[in-house]
């Protein structure tokens, strides 16, 4: 069973969302939270009980916002995993949610089967979930981010940790949501190729997953 949470100031997105995800079997909802410090008081009371798998955290609330909320959470509940669900598709809010933490981000018109299938990537450190835009706006502020086009992607990185120039391909590639069969396929070497290099990424950025790696990315 996976254990969720949602954090919404519109009561009526809470409960629909709750509804839908309530139809899965592998899924419970244990509470939902209308701001980020209501999370975070009823995160202290879920210590004593059940603690959720995984947050779908909204980002503009009053009181506390999502990202501050995200921060606050990874610090205080870091077995939980954040998965933003919003309607905002700024690339400042997307960074931004990123480096507090969060694992992956989608947009609220998202099926809710594509939710599902997030929450489970999430946690089997399957991938950084993001709706199709999110991962566009994502690998263009990296190319937006070299001054010079016909640089590698996140050739910040590889100054400090010694990436190959494959292992930058790998990198870029794993940020923008690709899974290692559509990695492999685009570069024309074999998943298993793929996943030797995608090790060595997270030897060499003191990493163990997927979410690390990118967040680290994301950072530099």
């Amino acid at each position: 069973m996976i254990f969720v949470a949602i954090v919404d100031d519109k009561r009526s997105i809470c409960e629909a969302l709750r509804d839908k995800l309530g139809r899965y079997q592998d899924l419970e909802v244990l509470f939902t939270a209308e701001n980020g410090k209501d999370f975070l008081e009823k995160m202290k009371d879920a210590r004593n009980t059940i603690e959720p798998d995984v947050v779908l955290m909204d980002i503009d609330m009053p009181i506390m916002n999502g990202i501050d909320a995200v921060a606050a959470g990874k610090m205080r509940f870091p077995k939980t995993r954040y998965l933003i669900l919003t309607i905002f598709d700024e690339d400042e809010k997307i960074i931004d949610a990123i480096k507090a933490g969060a694992g992956g981000y989608l947009l609220k018109d998202e099926p809710v089967e594509k939710i599902r299938e997030a929450i489970i990537n999430l946690l089997n450190d399957e991938g950084a979930p993001m709706s199709p835009s999110i991962a566009r706006k994502v690998l263009n502020l990296l190319l937006a981010s070299q001054p010079d086009p016909g640089r590698r992607p996140v050739e910040a990185i590889d100054n400090d940790q010694g990436l190959t120039q494959r292992e930058e391909e790998i990198l870029s590639l794993l940020v923008v949501g690709l899974e290692y069969k559509e990695i492999a396929g685009k570069l024309a070497i074999s998943p298993n190729t793929v996943r030797n290099h995608i090790t060595k990424i997270y030897r060499k950025l003191h990493v163990t997953s997927r979410a690390h790696a990118i967040r680290l990315a994301a950072q530099k």
